[in-house]
């Protein structure tokens, strides 16, 4: 049973935004918020505002429950580390990271067997009809000016690979991205939808990796990420590993300890 209420949260740090999300599973009667929409400002230099004790209380749980760390969740999303190695130079980037790909899926097989989230911004499609959507947009929107705002939009999801019939697919959850510029305060706008989302195993690192993503485009569109939003579809609290959770498992005592204890701090 879910939340059917919207639930939006204004929020200027990531930690808090996704305890907000937590806590209102955790508080109120069902296992689900449908639909819930995050709105994320706050950055440094492209960086979000954290809480430690948050982020370790969930990586400690992800960890010891066998799941993918919150970095490496986020690096599904844009992979940090790469674009910096790369001396922030984009061709180069996006060249390293195809070449390095097969190694990447090759450490969680399982998990990346349909793809990457990264993969398919920059190389949708069959193999020989590779699209690099992100460096269609960065190209068009610094060409010229007065770029329709309709061009500035990727697609994740895939109906010709993700229309299948199994009962359950891991990817892709997130569908589509699009960036919103405000030419006059030269700052970015990223959203995103998910169908549904994992809060506890993919939430966190979900918003991270998006943040990472809208500070990317920003910077090479050269702007400034003002914001994130996220809306998703269904927002479920199910399993961790392949143990099912309830609000009263144990596994989430020490995560709903550390989240209560920031609710003084939460936007208001």
């Amino acid at each position: 049973m879910s939340n059917s209420a919207p639930l939006l949260i204004d929020e200027t740090n990531l930690s808090y935004a996704w305890c907000r999300a937590f806590l209102h599973i955790i508080d109120h009667r069902g296992n689900e918020v449908s639909p819930l929409i995050i709105s994320l400002t706050g950055f440094n230099q492209g960086i979000p505002n954290e809480d430690q004790s948050i982020r370790d209380a969930l990586d400690n749980c992800l960890k010891n429950n066998s799941e993918q760390s919150i970095h490496t969740v986020a690096n599904t999303i844009f992979p940090g580390s790469l674009w910096r190695n790369s001396k922030y130079d984009r061709q180069r980037f996006f060249k390293t990271y195809i070449d390095t790909l097969p190694r990447i899926k090759a450490l969680a097989k399982s998990k990346n067997r349909r793809g990457l989230y990264f993969e398919r911004l920059i190389a949708f499609g069959s193999e020989s009809h590779n699209f690099n959507q992100l460096e269609h947009i960065i190209s068009e929107y610094t060409s010229r000016s007065n770029v329709r705002k309709s061009m500035l939009q990727a697609s994740i999801f895939d109906p010709a690979q993700d229309h299948v019939c199994d009962p359950y697919l891991p990817f892709p959850c997130l569908q589509h991205v699009s960036f919103v510029p405000n030419n006059e305060d030269k700052t970015l706008v990223i959203n995103a939808f998910y169908a549904t989302q994992q809060l506890i195993n993919k939430a966190y690192g979900n918003y991270l990796g998006l943040c990472r993503l809208g500070h990317f485009m920003a910077h090479e569109m050269g702007l400034t990420l003002d914001r994130m939003n996220c809306f998703v579809g269904v927002e479920k609290l199910q399993k961790i590993g392949t143990k099912k959770i309830g609000k009263t498992s144990s596994i989430l005592t020490p995560v709903i300890d550390a989240a209560r204890n920031t609710t003084s701090k939460w936007q208001t």
